[in-house]
This record gives structure tokens, sequence and C-alpha cells, in this order.
């Protein structure tokens, strides 16, 4: 896919013709009739085309070379390219880039592959055949002929896709507890690294591709749980084409602006991709309190089940009537349904992850999982079970409203990234009931917008914190400047009227930390979003030195 930016983005005629000259160069390839796309959106176009699997880098060079030619862009000399005023120039450039990409070898395990249903596992240096326990994996540049291949031990295992814009690690750790309850020993990749059950093979957000093809190849893996961010299916689309069973779990406003992305409607399609894994044996999961995916869900050809908060929800009612799957709250009790048949799940406030009921986006969060370990055969017992259970241990689900006390004080650390993430985050903490101040860090990734960052202010604002400290993410700059993202939320904390004494700034995460700890006093509560690993790590350790002490409001705190 190429992306226009700025003028003549919008041209039709330019883009038409681009369109022809794709369609031209295409033929003298020899490449086969494909799908060729148009994309408008705020700041250009993106203009994308289908081209055989080992043709892609060719493709993108004839992408670029077609746009520029259909601009009439005056060009730089560049070795090695094709000249966009030149075109039979252009047609052997072109041509020799195919020749020298070309790999017969590689599309003939691609067809057999597909002609025995034996799933496949793709990257820019390595061909796997197989998933987990049963994967082969050779470099493209040494594959072996089809008839080398041992065909019968190559096998799938159960794939689950978990994307949407708030909750996924914690529906993969759930997930992946119920699957290893199950039996099933679990890979799982998400923000936080690689995991095969608890062994971290990588640290560091592996909620892409890569993650995901790391779990898919690993020997001992018999379950994966992929993470799936918006900005890796943007980027490099699905890991793998098929999976059992995938989730959206909520649609909020977050990263407009970014890959042709403005608004929501676009931030759902993207997060639908996953759906396209999934043929008629699986079954898509979907939140029936999100407006958006409610909208998109009729144009989807798979086999859904649905979730919601309230069990008693008109498409949950609809679901049971049609024989379908759903999960949802009734009495304080979570319910698995198969039609009319229903199965108690438990006491939703006895549930660890819950946090007594009052985590509600988390009961969202287990509704979800449920439906995606049903679906995957696992018994409503075990399933039961886990619910039970998870949760109850820091190490179930490490930087998710994780808490501590000490001298009066309680403290949640949590990933809340997004102005959704944080309402719910301080809607729990404001329930907990502390007698005292509320202090808050806040910072931002730096490739959000303006308005998306003013929109996290915002929302700190709606729940009058006493003191916000404000932050760099280390890590999280993305081409902004130290501090830059800061000015931006005290700005915005300013016009929502807090005062400016309250809105200290610091310039990493757990420097922000020890400034809200050094502030504290008997009865007061801290909420603390903490995004970067090893700051997350360092933080940890400092509340596990404070956990259960007395407490002296300024005291000196233990050296880093």
């Amino acid at each position: 896919m190429l992306e226009t930016v700025g003028p003549g983005a919008d041209d039709t005629r330019a883009i038409a013709a681009w369109r022809d000259n794709v369609l031209r160069m295409r033929s003298t390839l020899g490449w086969p009739a494909a799908a060729v796309s148009v994309r408008a959106h705020r700041g250009g176009v993106a203009l994308a085309f289908a081209a055989p699997l080992d043709q892609l880098f060719t493709a993108t060079e004839v992408n670029e070379w077609a746009w520029q030619a259909a601009r009439g862009v005056a060009e730089l000399f560049a070795p090695g390219h094709a000249s966009a005023s030149d075109l039979e120039s252009a047609k052997q450039m072109l041509q020799r880039h195919a020749a020298a990409e070309r790999n017969p070898a590689l599309m003939a395990l691609l067809a057999a592959a597909r002609r025995r249903h034996v799933p496949v596992v793709l990257d820019d240096d390595t061909l796997s055949l197989g998933l987990g326990a049963t994967a082969q994996a050779w470099p493209l540049s040494a594959l072996p002929g089809v008839e080398s291949v041992p065909w019968d031990r190559l096998h799938a295992i159960p794939v689950a896709l978990v994307t949407g814009s708030n909750g996924k690690t914690t529906t993969v750790r759930l997930l992946a507890a119920m699957l290893t309850a199950h039996g099933r020993r679990t890979g799982f990749s998400c923000t936080d690294g690689v995991f095969v059950e608890d062994q971290a093979l990588t640290t560091g957000d592996y909620s892409g591709p890569a993650g995901a093809r790391t779990v898919l190849r690993h020997r001992e893996v018999k379950a994966a749980v992929l993470e799936t961010a918006r900005g890796g299916l943007l980027r490099r689309g699905l890991a793998i084409e098929r999976a059992d069973v995938a989730i959206v779990t909520n649609i909020s406003d977050d990263h407009f602006g970014e890959y042709g992305i403005d608004d929501l409607d676009g931030l759902t399609e993207t997060k639908l991709i996953v759906a396209r894994a999934l043929d008629s044996r699986g079954t898509l999961v979907l939140n029936a309190d999100d407006a958006q995916l409610r909208a998109h869900a009729s144009r989807l050809d798979c086999r859904k089940a649905w979730f919601a908060l309230d069990d008693d929800n008109d498409l949950l009612r609809a679901t049971r009537d049609g024989a379908g799957t759903s999960c949802g709250l009734r009495d304080g009790h979570l319910w698995l349904s198969h039609g009319p048949q229903r199965t108690d799940l438990g006491a939703i406030a006895a549930m660890p992850l819950s946090a007594g009921g009052l985590a509600r986006y988390n009961i969202t969060n287990m509704a979800g999982a449920v439906l995606l370990a049903d679906a995957l055969g696992i018994p409503a017992a075990t399933i039961a079970a886990v619910l039970a259970d998870f949760g109850r241990e820091r190490g179930d689900n490490p930087g998710r409203l994780e808490q501590w006390s000490f001298g009066g004080i309680r403290v949640l650390l949590d990933y809340a990234h997004n102005p959704e993430g944080l309402r719910g985050l301080l809607s729990i903490a404001r329930s907990l009931g502390a007698r005292g101040r509320l202090g808050l860090i806040l910072g931002q990734a730096g490739n959000r917008g303006e308005a998306e960052i003013r929109a996290l202010a915002a929302a700190a604002a709606s729940f009058h914190p006493d003191l916000v400290v404000l932050k760099d993410m280390e890590g999280f700059l993305r081409g902004r400047a130290a501090g830059e993202v800061a000015a931006v939320l005290r700005d915005e904390l300013l016009a929502q009227g807090l005062p400016p004494g309250a809105l200290p700034t610091q310039p990493t995460e757990l420097a922000a930390v020890r400034h809200a700890l050094a502030w504290a006093r008997d009865g007061d509560l801290l909420v603390l979003p903490v995004h970067a690993l090893k700051a997350k790590a360092a933080v940890v350790a400092l509340l596990d030195t404070l956990q259960g002490r007395a407490w002296t409001a300024g005291e000196t705190l233990p050296a880093d």
C-alpha cells in the first residue's frame, strides 16, 4: 500500500492514471488480475493492489513508480528504482526486480499447503508449515521441494485473535489461563511480550505479527492466543490466514490520524480485519454494548457470539432466541447461554478480576473471554474455576489494576492509555471510597494527535483530582520533544479548571510516581497509569518495598 500525503492527493485524474499504470505494469510482469483499492482520508489517499506473495517488494516499487508517473513529478536520479518519466526503462527495471525476487519453490509449497489444509506462517525471511508443536521452518533461500516436506506431521493448533481498543491484554491472559487449565500448553503474545504459560520468551510490545509468529512457531505450544493491535493490522496484516476464534473487545477514540484512520468507522473496520481469518467453523466474539460493533456486525458473514454487561440486552435476547451463544450479567452472576440453555459461572463479586464487582470493564473482559473459551471447547466448569481464581495473585495480570496499601494510602497501578480506559480506572478509584485526596500521574504517547491528548486530560479533570503529576513516557515520545505532550496535557487541565499548583511535571514515569508518593498522606488514593515496561518494573519494586509499612507524608523514599 502507498500512502500519499499533501497537495494533489485528492487529484482524481492522477488517481485514475495511477490505476492505469498499475494495470499496465501488472500485465507486463505477468501478474494475475486482482483487487485494486483507493481509500481517501483526511491526510491524503491510500493506494493499494494485490500481488503474488513472492513479489511484494517489487509490488512496492510498482506502486511508487505508478504514483510518481501519474503525478508527473520531476524525479531525482535514483539508481535501482524505476524511472517515472521513461516507461520502457521502468518496465526493464521492474522486470529485473521481479525476476530477482521470484521464488517458485515458495509458491509451490504454499499451493501444496493450501491443498492439504496445512497452516502457513510467512515473513520476509522464513516460511513455516504447521503450527506450534508441529511447526517446521525453512529460510526462504533454502526451501525444500514439495515431496520432501513431512506433510502428515504438520498440523494446526487452536488459535485465538484478540483485538479492540481496551482490555486486549487482560483478555489474552485470561483466555490463556483457561486454555492452560484445560490441559493445553499455551503461548500468547501481547503488549508486554511473548510468553509460553508463565515463561517470558521476550518482553516489550509484541502485539503485532512478529509476536504472533514467535508463538505460532514455538515447538512447545499447543494453543495460541494472539493480541492483534491496530498498528500491526494496518502495517503488516494478520500473521496467519486462519484462526478458530477472534474477539473485538470494544471501539473507542484512539490513534486517529495514523495510517489514514480518521474516525470510529475506520477504526472499527480495521479491528474487524480479524474476522477475515474465520471460516465457517470459526466464531467472532463481539461486545453488544458497543454501538460501533453492533452497526458493523450485519456486514460480516461469520458465526457471531455476543457479550454484554446486562444479560437482558436486546441483542443477547435475540441471540438466545436464535439458538446462538451469549454471555452476560444477571442478578450479580455471569451466565453463559447456548440458546435457551443457561449455565451459571458464578458470582461476579467473588471473581478477583472484577475487584468486588467494581471493575465493570473487567467484567466485560471476562464475558468476552468466556465466549472465546467456549468456542474453543473448554468446559463451563473449567471456565468458572479460572474466573473464580484469576487475578487473586498480582502476577496473573501484571500492570493491570494492581493494588498496594501502606500507611493508610491506597495505590492503583494500571495501563490505562486512552480516555475510555482512564475513565474506567478512575471510576473504580472513586468507588473504593478513599476518605482523602486523589492523586494521579498522567502522560500520553507522542503519536497521538493534540485532540486525543486533550481528551485524555479532560477525562482526568472530570474526576477532580487534587494532584496530577504530568510525565513523559520513556520510549513513547515518537517524534515529539521531551515535555511537549506534558505541556499539552497541562494546558488542557488548566482550561478544565485545575489549579497550576496541582500540575507538577516530571521527566520520567518513575519520577512522577515518586513525586506522587512524596505528596501522599494517610487516607489518600494514588492512581498510577504506567506504560513503559522498565518503568513499570521499577515502580512495582518500589511499591513492594512500601507494602504494609507505616507512612509519613513527605518522608524519604527508598533509593531507586
